[in-house]
């Protein structure tokens, strides 16, 4: 920054100049507004963005730029790489619900609940329809952009007004840490000097697109908490019997529901070679991956008829026909293949062949998880920066004038727009907390 009195004194220098040749130089107006804004920038703090995901772009995009030079840093070529994975299935922007049913999805809600009442999934609709990308309510609640709106159009959408204010752009830019000075250090340019720094690096899931985790270490040296990464969001792995592998390899299981303790989860689950995976189990991954760091494996209970209590799955059952049981599951209760061949692996003969025990057991199927999948695979990451090293602002205790948001935090969402939701109320409540700061940097 250059001190005040030195832009004033440069102010009345242009000021004068162009008071004197103001009847012949039309044009010098253009230069005396773009010297203007030159020493402007110079005089306003300087605010460095690390990381170019959803976080950072919506923080990028409230910030008030007549009072900050802001400059993103992102070491992929391209900003939002993640945001664009996230739309490789549809591009799940949020959920709708009342507020009270959104913030429990999150994980610590008492963290979390109070960033997504300071800007919820009505107001993210709200913002996105103000920048032009409209949205629709699936017949799940879950918000999209309008059919025909595809996820590159949306990212470049608000990349492009981030742009228009001002904002710099470092992409293909790596950041390596701090020097002795504790200025900002990246890979092949000079080390950064900045008033405000915030970190939005990202988990460490799908490293293609520049979430590594490769921050972790930087971080710990300066003394900075962070827990552990693992996969959230995740496939968890199933000791198959070969046969039913090889028969349903890739077979969904539609309309269940997952219980694990006191936690039930609705939706649907894919049977991979490895073991599990789908929307029903990743609503629970963050509690199943709570007790796998203690025991080697977790039990979990498949209801392959929630929507029908025992009684009523006891009378079809007893008032069939048939003498098979495999046609009575089929013909009856309209379990498929797979549903059966399910049943089969984890329920002995006895059970099988006796009505009353198997009607319970279609209730609760048993399954043994053993291991959760890799978490570069995962959708998203549990553990990161613990939520005691920042404080109620996300500034980070330990490092002056620094911040973190985002998924390199200590925080969990399932999948259904719950995350996307998460990080960009993250960015906007942070700059709208950096837009009141008054003075110097504290």
């Amino acid at each position: 920054m250059i001190l005040e009195k030195e832009l004033y004194q440069q102010f009345t220098f242009d000021f004068y100049k162009f008071m004197r040749y103001r009847p012949y130089s039309k044009s010098f107006t253009n230069e005396l507004i773009t010297s203007l804004k030159h020493h402007l920038f110079l005089y306003m703090k300087r605010l460095t963005i690390i990381g170019g995901g959803s976080a950072s772009l919506m923080l990028a995009a409230q910030l008030d730029t007549n009072k900050y030079k802001v400059t993103l840093f992102d070491k992929k070529k391209a900003m939002g790489r993640k945001f664009l994975v996230a739309g490789e299935g549809g591009l799940n922007l949020t959920y709708n619900s009342t507020l009270e049913a959104l913030t429990p999805q999150y994980f610590p809600t008492e963290f979390m609940a109070p960033i997504i009442r300071q800007f919820n999934n009505k107001d993210l609709m709200s913002w996105l329809k103000n920048h032009e990308i409209p949205t629709f309510i699936g017949s799940s609640n879950r918000v999209f952009p309008v059919l025909g709106l595809k996820p590159i159009e949306v990212l470049n959408k608000i990349v492009a007004y981030i742009s228009a204010r001002d904002i710099e752009f470092k992409p293909d830019t790596k950041w390596e840490g701090w020097n002795k000075e504790g200025h900002l250090c990246f890979e092949e340019m000079e080390d950064i000097e900045s008033d405000i720094v915030v970190f939005a690096l990202g988990g460490a899931s799908w490293k293609v697109t520049g979430s590594d985790g490769g921050w972790k270490n930087s971080f710990e040296k300066r003394g900075v908490r962070v827990q552990p990464l693992r996969a959230a969001n995740c496939a968890f792995e199933v000791d198959w019997n070969k046969n039913f592998i090889a028969t349903h390899e890739g077979k969904p299981l539609k309309n269940i529901a997952l219980t694990y303790n006191e936690y039930c989860s609705k939706g649907e689950l894919n049977i991979s070679k490895f073991g599990l995976e789908g929307n029903a189990i990743y609503a629970l991954s963050q509690k199943i991956q709570e007790k796998l760091l203690t025991e080697e494996s977790v039990v979990i209970h498949l209801d392959l008829k929630p929507t029908m209590i025992v009684d009523q799955i006891r009378s079809k059952y007893m008032s069939s026909h048939r003498s098979k049981v495999t046609d009575i599951l089929n013909k009856d209760l309209n379990l498929d293949r797979t549903s059966i061949g399910l049943l089969k692996q984890f329920c002995d003969k006895d059970t099988f062949s006796n009505p009353d025990l198997l009607v319970e057991t279609i209730k609760s199927v048993p399954v043994i998880l053993k291991s959760a999948g890799e978490l570069d695979k995962a959708i998203s990451t549990l553990g990161g920066i613990a939520l005691d090293e920042i404080d109620e602002n996300f500034q980070l205790k330990k490092i002056p004038n620094s911040y973190a948001i985002g998924e390199m935090l200590d925080w969990y969402a399932p999948t259904g727009g719950y995350l996307l939701q998460g990080c960009f109320s993250m960015g906007f409540v942070l700059a709208k907390f950096l837009n009141g700061l008054e003075g110097e940097a504290e």
